[in-house]
């Protein structure tokens, strides 16, 4: 007797060998174009760096002071405050996705969603969080 298993084991296999191969493509290709644009970036723009150019910047005008100091507070609050509802705002995207297929239910879970993201948005707002003085 002759088990007949092992020719559907073998033809699974090259399926997932060729799904895989497909991704390898992928990636050798993603490689190469990567490696020809910044190699043509080298060749065709003109590298020819003067003091503005290689100078740090901060804020648009020359540095006064060691980079390693205190920084203000408020260039971390802000910081936090625009990750915070740049993250919300992306949870935004896949609702409006499905928004035809949501029940009542999720609809009011997601407008609470909002008027957490609204309450908080004034809060920081109130607090004066978005104020620079």
């Amino acid at each position: 007797m002759q088990y007949n298993g092992t020719p559907k084991i073998k033809k699974n296999m090259l399926k997932i060998k060729s799904d895989y191969f497909v991704i390898l493509i992928f990636l050798f290709c993603s490689v190469v174009l990567t490696t020809i644009i910044i190699g043509a970036s080298y060749l065709i723009i003109p590298q020819n760096p003067d003091v503005e150019k290689i100078s740090p910047y901060e804020c648009g005008f020359d540095p006064f002071e060691d980079a390693r100091n205190e920084v203000d507070v408020r260039f971390y609050l802000v910081a936090i405050l625009f990750i915070i509802f740049d993250i919300e705002v992306a949870y935004l995207y896949p609702w409006a996705v499905v928004i035809s297929e949501v029940n009542s239910f999720n609809y009011w879970i997601f407008i609470d969603f909002m008027c957490e993201l609204v309450v908080g948005l004034f809060y920081a707002w109130r607090i004066g969080s978005l104020e620079w003085q």
